[in-house]
């Protein structure tokens, strides 16, 4: 890959218009040019993937190119033993913010559990970092395949940072740090071993951990709204294969109300929507 172009830092997140600013209820693809052309590949036909026959190095890979972009959790735990363990992990996502949760999972190797599945296990604390572009190199280093009595952190060359609750370390580095917990004593918090139901054999571990602290670096915060500005934040995201994206571009699509919108939209579709008019107003 030496020939590719040299990489070009985001300066700015920018916002453009929707793909189809005109779009209105019921219209389909073919109104726009792209749409239309989108519409045409189907004539290329389907390729469809039998989970129960596929390799499932083959099915791993089908999903990774089909399932993104993908969040990455770079996750901070210590085993019982005092180790301090690094370890990357795009299987990961916010599951609710009332209670704060989120979740991420492990996959198992030829050896067996990651480190991390069991730190977390042992030790119930760890912390979720989230990467941005200027240290991704350090942060995917921690993919490597260590021994559990190695530390990923002098690899890294990353800094560690105290957290407030948990023994784990926050990742100093990330402008964007969550404190978590994991207990089993109750079915909220937990970690929930996936297996091959014909072998009975885990092949990944699903780890959910309540959120208890979020530090923010203060030079990534939108004052206006106390959020993380994406501009300033730079964060990657996780493609097929090795391949890493820049998060740079994006639009905004309001989330629109049925009781504001109701009435325009059974004027614009009439009988085709279904359901009962309520009063003459409509």
């Amino acid at each position: 890959m030496t020939d590719l172009p040299p990489f070009v830092p985001t300066k700015e997140f920018k916002y453009s218009a929707p793909p189809n600013p005109g779009w209105t209820y019921g219209q389909g693809i073919e109104a726009t040019e792209d749409g239309r052309a989108w519409a045409e590949g189907e004539k290329a036909g389907w390729k469809v993937v039998d989970i129960s026959k596929e390799d499932p190095r083959q099915v791993y890979a089908v999903l990774l190119s089909g399932i993104l972009p993908r969040p990455v959790a770079f996750v901070s735990s210590l085993s019982k033993d005092g180790v301090e363990n690094l370890a990357p992990f795009s299987w990961f996502n916010e599951v609710s913010s009332r209670p704060a949760v989120l979740s991420f999972s492990c996959a198992y190797t030829a050896q067996g559990a990651k480190d991390t599945a069991q730190n977390v296990r042992d030790t119930k604390g760890f912390t979720v970092n989230i990467i941005s572009e200027p240290w991704i190199e350090q942060a995917n280093i921690c993919s490597i395949d260590t021994p559990p009595d190695v530390s990923e952190w002098a690899i890294s060359g990353l800094t560690k940072a105290p957290s407030i609750q948990v023994k784990a370390p926050r990742v100093k580095e990330s402008a964007f740090s969550m404190e978590c917990e994991f207990s089993n004593l109750t079915q909220l918090l937990q970690a929930i071993d996936i297996t091959e139901p014909s072998t009975g054999e885990i092949t990944a571990t699903l780890i959910l951990g309540t959120i208890k602290y979020i530090h923010i670096r203060n030079d990534v915060v939108d004052p206006a709204r106390g959020v993380a500005d994406p501009s300033k934040l730079r964060p990657i995201a996780r493609m097929g294969g090795v391949t890493y994206a820049k998060v740079s571009d994006g639009y905004a699509l309001p989330r629109e109300s049925w009781k504001e919108k109701e009435k325009e939209i059974r004027k614009v579709l009439g009988s085709a929507i279904g359901g009962n008019e309520r009063g003459s107003a409509l």
